[in-house]
């Protein structure tokens, strides 16, 4: 079984009584085992899971979705909340091994501030770009395959001696198989939504799609990028989603002409079988 909560989203619902910010994070405890994804913009998650009952000392593995700030930053948080709660253990941290560039977009730091060096004194840091079976059922999927979409640039990586384009080629997902399919936990999908459902495909070898959770990043989308998306989830398999985080009210209102959408936000919970 799968439990996901989610600490902080952009949005948060009424009577709720939750914070939200322009970031993401993501609590799950899976065949007795507590993974947190992500840790947001800002130590906001860390209010909100105390709100929820969710003691975040107890995890079992940190996993980055990716390097940028508002999937990050809130490390710094996290660091002093476990400092502080003197933690007897190390979890794990696991995530793509390009995830500490030095990310910029309109001249400002986008990246990741606390490199693997600093992280190293809290975590056990294992770096993969390959797909790992984290738990029973449970994957990280690693680097994602431009299987069906290419990538696109999302600001620069400003490398010792040049500048490139950034194609987020650390920006990957989880995938959980349950009972009714394939559950995928995404941060922002820079590796393309399609991509992502594609390669939680191959790797899992579970071809029906239950649910996907987290941000599409379909910000100001084309019309015709937009039909391409749906097309592509509903020949998939897709039939209920939760877009959030990077995904605009326009997108949402494209998929949900096709696709059972429900609304996420921060303090949602669910339970997969």
């Amino acid at each position: 079984m799968l439990e996901l909560t989610i600490l902080v989203e952009n949005s948060t619902k009424i009577d709720l009584y939750l914070a939200g910010e322009p970031g993401l994070s993501v609590w799950l405890e899976c065949c007795g085992r507590k993974i947190l994804f992500d840790t947001g913009y800002s130590g906001l998650f860390l209010q909100n899971a105390a709100q929820l009952g969710v003691d975040v000392s107890q995890m079992d593995m940190l996993v980055y979705s990716h390097g940028h700030n508002d999937h990050t930053w809130g490390t710094h948080a996290l660091v002093e909340y476990l400092d502080k709660k003197n933690a007897a253990r190390a979890p794990a941290l696991l995530a793509h091994p390009r995830v500490f560039e030095n990310k910029r977009a309109q001249g400002h730091l986008i990246g990741a501030v606390m490199r693997e060096e600093a992280l190293s004194a809290f975590f056990d840091v294992v770096l993969s770009a390959d797909p790992l079976e984290i738990e029973s059922e449970l994957w990280w999927l690693g680097e994602i395959p431009a299987s069906v979409t290419p990538r696109r640039a999302s600001g620069t990586i400003c490398g010792a001696s040049d500048v490139t384009p950034d194609l987020c080629v650390d920006d990957s997902a989880l995938a959980y198989r349950g009972r009714d399919g394939l559950v995928i936990i995404t941060g922002c999908s820079h590796s393309g939504i399609c991509n992502i459902v594609a390669h939680a495909k191959s790797v899992t070898g579970e071809t029906r799609v239950a649910d996907i959770i987290g941000g599409f990043h379909l910000l100001d989308a084309s019309a015709e990028e937009l039909q391409e998306v749906t097309a592509y989830l509903s020949a998939a398999g897709v039939s209920t989603m939760h877009p959030c985080h990077c995904t605009d009210f326009k997108a949402k209102m494209a998929l949900a002409a096709a696709f059972d959408v429900r609304e996420a936000y921060t303090g949602l919970r669910f339970k997969y079988k």
